[in-house]
């Protein structure tokens, strides 16, 4: 198992090598994930025609498929990049926003994980819960349940399907089945800002892009996007301007700062 001090080290090849990260993602965090990829370091394209999903993909370092507004051809155009994902071993992380609001989104997450090798799903408690097939509750695509409740269905979902699942809240908890990881890194203001949690799954996906190994990956980007988080905290003084002072801190953060305050506990 890699060390608190490795793992913190990854955020230093994303951004030195800059990886594309192809994101099949929903309307309303366009731009704040792009924003937030490029202040991290990485490179972000957002392509979702399926007349040019695959050719993208086979540029790409990592994929992020997000189903936060779903139709029919975007489905179609997400299945299609998995496979070319697949077929290129381009790791792929999973968020399936909204599982168990409606059937067709659960279903959808779950016809995913099905389509092609998932590296890292990530996703609140209930979206978490759904997707294993267990009862859980949303408030339209917010979560009911904590990371605590959906402890056992990520460990389930992570045997399942030889992947790691990421389920970030008050506390986020990594799994790849066997190694776990507990991260108390963040700040309450990134709850009151669309887009922060489909953002993390992008950052997750910079990560996997330069990181083989996906829990490492996975561990990293929460704890990094964490401490960001709570640096942006300090300067804001409400949602609005948290935006702004999350993509500077993003900017600004460097491996020492991020090992000088990793609040993790592997196992």
């Amino acid at each position: 198992m890699k060390t608190i001090e490795e793992i913190c080290a990854i955020l230093e090849p994303v951004k030195r090598d800059h990886p594309l990260v192809h994101n099949i993602t929903n309307y309303v965090v366009m731009n704040f994930t792009a924003n937030v990829l490029l202040a991290l370091g990485a490179s972000p394209v957002m392509a979702h025609a399926i007349e040019e999903v695959e050719e993208m993909v086979g540029l790409a370092n990592a994929l992020v498929i997000n189903i936060g507004t779903l139709s029919r051809p975007w489905i179609d155009s997400m299945e299609k990049a998995a496979r070319g994902a697949r077929d290129r071993s381009i790791p792929i992380v999973l968020d399936p926003v909204g599982a168990g609001a409606t059937r067709f989104r659960t279903e959808t997450a779950r016809r995913l994980l099905g389509e092609a090798p998932v590296a890292v799903l990530r996703g609140n408690g209930s979206e978490i819960l759904a997707v294993a097939g267990a009862k859980s509750a949303t408030r339209g695509v917010d979560s009911v349940s904590g990371s605590q409740d959906a402890r056992g269905a990520a460990l389930d979902l992570a045997k399942e399907y030889g992947m790691v699942v990421a389920v970030t809240g008050v506390e986020d908890f990594v799994t790849d089945g066997t190694r776990t990881a507990t991260i108390a890194n963040g700040h309450p203001l990134m709850g009151r800002v669309t887009g922060t949690g489909c953002a993390a799954s992008s950052v997750t996906g910079a990560f996997c892009g330069v990181e083989k190994d996906a829990f490492a990956a996975a561990v990293g980007a929460l704890v990094s996007y964490g401490i960001a988080g709570e640096l942006a905290a300090v300067c804001a003084s409400g949602p609005g301007s948290f935006q702004i002072a999350l993509l500077d801190a993003l900017d600004a953060l460097n491996t020492e700062v991020v090992c000088a305050r990793a609040k993790v506990t592997l196992s």
